[in-house]
This record gives C-alpha cells, structure tokens and sequence, in this order.
C-alpha cells in the first residue's frame, strides 16, 4: 500500500516539476526571439513594423528583460537552495502524512 502512494506521489511531483520547466524554458525561448528582433529593429534598421512586432521597443525590453531575470533568479534560487535533499525531505514528509491519513481511515472502521 506505501508503495503505490509512493509512486503515485513521485510521479504527480515530476509532473510538476517537468511543467515548470517546460514554462520556464519556453518563456526563454519567446524570450529570446523578441530580443533576436527587437536587435534587428534598433540596430539593423530591419523593417519589421506589423502588429504586434512595432511595438517592441526598448521599454517593453526593459520591462521584459526584468521580468525575465526575476524568473531565472526565482529558478535558479529554487534549485540551488531547495535541492534534492530538501525534495526527499518533502516527498518523506508528504508519504508519512499519507500514511496517518490511511491508519486514522482504516482505524475509525
């Protein structure tokens, strides 16, 4: 039975930590293309003025690049100072909880 709440709460935590990143990189990544473009404006002249591309200008890079930083410091800060033995700490914490739930359930029968 500790096995299958162990498994179940181990998958549902990779889950969310793969979603996580999966938004972090992609955030990145759109990131990234908007600063590729907003170069070629400013600097190369290139004549990129469609909606929504005109309206990237420097204070939308400034707002962005802001915005963006906070994210990889928040990332960053997240798995430098909460790293794999403060995970295990948790997952432990989660799956002897589940474990007094089951014994007060089975126990009230």
């Amino acid at each position: 039975m500790e096995a299958k709440y162990s498994n179940e709460i181990l998958e549902q935590m990779a889950r969310e930590k793969v979603q996580e990143e999966k938004k972090f990189y992609t955030s990145i990544f759109i990131y990234v293309l908007g600063l590729i473009i907003y170069i070629s404006k400013t600097y190369f002249g290139a004549p990129l003025n469609f909606f929504p591309i005109k309206y990237i200008n420097s204070f939308v890079m400034y707002v962005w690049t802001f915005f963006i930083v906070i994210q990889v410091l928040k990332y960053i800060f997240v798995y430098t100072l909460f790293g794999k033995n403060w995970e295990l700490k948790r997952i432990q914490k989660i799956m002897n909880q589940e474990k007094i739930n089951n014994l007060k359930k089975h126990g009230n029968k």
